[in-house]
């Protein structure tokens, strides 16, 4: 999914990702570390929309690439 060389992945990387990501690779996408991503994801702030299943988080992909690519904010604007 994402790179070995630690580079923020690209849209069309993100693309290519399944509907759902774990936490730390949609983070990589906005630059956050992994304890980061996780310490938002638990308080209901990371940037993009996160899904609870039992104890694990999932990130929506739709939704990262929805708030890297301003159309939330598009929208909002419109």
């Amino acid at each position: 999914m994402s790179s070995t060389t630690g580079k923020a992945p690209t849209l069309a990387d993100i693309r290519t990702w399944p509907a759902t990501v774990d936490v730390p690779t949609a983070g990589k996408a906005f630059g956050l570390s992994r304890s980061h991503a996780y310490e938002l994801a638990g308080r209901d702030e990371f940037p993009a929309k996160v899904i609870r299943a039992g104890n694990r988080y999932r990130v929506v992909t739709a939704s990262v690439l929805s708030a890297l690519s301003g159309a939330e904010g598009a929208e909002a604007a419109a």
